[in-house]
């Protein structure tokens, strides 16, 4: 038996990710603990991990739900500048006390969220193994692809190249204050300084939730990638309740966005405005942005609620519309569904190129939403076949891939072994 640590940003989308993977390694017959502020405790208890309490004072119980209520405000550069100011806060604390943490309930290996690159540092201090979990698109950095908070599309010309080059160097700038955090605990440890960024991930495994078909053509990534697809599962999920009698058995249009950038209701009332007259259903997720019956009376009368049985709501779903987080993305793929996405902020706009460089969906700019864009791309999506066909592939590359399973097996060849697994190995 193993004990694993879990490190990863104490949000939705992230522990959707991690705690499914730490119940995987429970099952197994592993111990796991995420280590992490106490806005994460609730959903770790939920899925039967242990957990361990960290940076208290910092981040008492409500305060990273707090944060993410004004970063939902927010969307573009501003958005991305606000979560990266958050997780330099949470890194320089999870730097401090992570390590005693560790040490005192005797962690053996971590699992490092890709989004807390600090991590790898206390897995170094600590002199334990760790193994990257990229539960966010693909954060690894390559002249090749566009920088994630980018809605560039893919183009391997040498001027899509230069421009990516150049937009590494604004991102760089963005990222500036974790970069300092972590070289400052690095010196004060005295460990090696980081001059890639992607020296902050493992040398053993990284693992990617993406199927591998949903990212851009990859020139340098290490031998230990692996793309093994989704790990969603009820784990940890609380399945709020759903009026199913108000469905009609039209065809049903799946509206979230998400659970953090989604205070931007008159997107909601848009939305509504472009679906009013389809023979289709709608069903909207607030995502606790608001209550229903807060909201001003939407076009076509949707079914509104508060939060979603949304693995439910999918697999009756024809088409979602969606800031395109990766969760739902994957959930809606994992369905075959296929997608309208209207990215705000971080890694939204990348995870929205790719959908639309795979085929499975559009792509509506929030700069850009009106009523009459929406209704074009949700009509296109819905008529024409490709994009179901599209998704339907998306959904058998997910299946192939194994998922939870294919990951904990990476993470076990890891620990027993002390050696990379190489992507082209089981």
């Amino acid at each position: 038996m193993t004990h694993f640590g879990l490190i990863c940003p104490a949000s939705t989308g992230h522990l959707n990710t991690m705690l499914p993977l730490g119940k995987e390694l429970q099952k197994r017959g592993h111990r796991v603990t995420l280590v992490g502020i106490l806005d994460a405790q609730s959903k770790t208890l939920a899925a039967g991990l242990e957990f361990r309490a960290i940076g208290e004072s910092e981040f008492p119980k409500g305060a990273i739900a707090e944060s993410l209520a004004q970063l939902g405000k927010l969307s573009g550069r501003s958005a991305l500048r606000y979560t990266v100011n958050t997780l330099s806060n949470g890194a320089a604390v999870i730097l401090r006390d992570a390590p005693k943490a560790m040490k005192e309930v005797d962690v053996e290996v971590l699992l490092v969220d890709q989004a807390s690159p600090e991590g790898g540092t206390v897995a170094d201090f600590l002199k334990i193994p760790f193994i990257t979990i990229c539960s966010a698109v693909v954060l690894n950095r390559e002249e090749s692809v566009p920088p994630y908070f980018t809605n560039w599309n893919y183009n391997a010309a040498w001027w899509g190249r230069l421009r990516n080059r150049l937009g590494y160097q604004v991102l760089k700038r963005i990222v500036k204050p974790i970069t300092e955090v972590i070289n400052e605990y690095r010196q004060e440890w005295k460990l090696p300084k980081h001059f890639n960024p992607n020296d902050r991930y493992s040398q053993l495994a990284q693992i990617s939730q993406q199927p591998g078909e949903l990212e851009f053509p990859r020139e340098q990534l290490p031998q230990w990638f692996h793309f093994t697809g989704p790990y969603h599962s009820r784990v940890g999920r609380e399945v709020p309740g759903f009026p199913y009698e108000k469905l009609t058995g039209q065809p049903l249009i799946y509206v979230s966005m998400g659970t953090v950038q989604n205070r931007l209701i008159e997107i909601f009332q848009k939305i509504a405005e472009a679906c009013e007259g389809l023979d289709a259903q709608l069903v909207i997720s607030l995502g606790g942005s608001a209550s229903p019956e807060f909201l001003p009376e939407l076009a076509g009368s949707p079914v509104v609620i508060e939060y979603a049985p949304q693995l439910e709501l999918l697999q009756k779903a024809t088409l979602t519309i969606t800031h395109a987080g990766m969760n739902t993305t994957l959930e809606s793929l994992s369905n075959g569904v296929p997608i309208v996405a209207i990215p705000i902020a971080n890694d939204q706009p990348g995870i929205a190129a790719r959908i639309a460089w795979a085929g499975c969906g559009e792509v509506v700019p929030v700069k850009s939403v009106n009523v009459s864009r929406l209704r074009t791309s949700i009509q296109k999506v819905l008529t024409e076949d490709s994009y179901k066909q599209n998704a339907l592939r998306l959904q058998e590359a997910i299946k192939r891939a194994e998922g939870v399973k294919r990951a904990a097996d990476i993470i076990e060849k890891v620990v027993a072994t002390g050696k990379p697994v190489l992507a082209s190995t089981k």
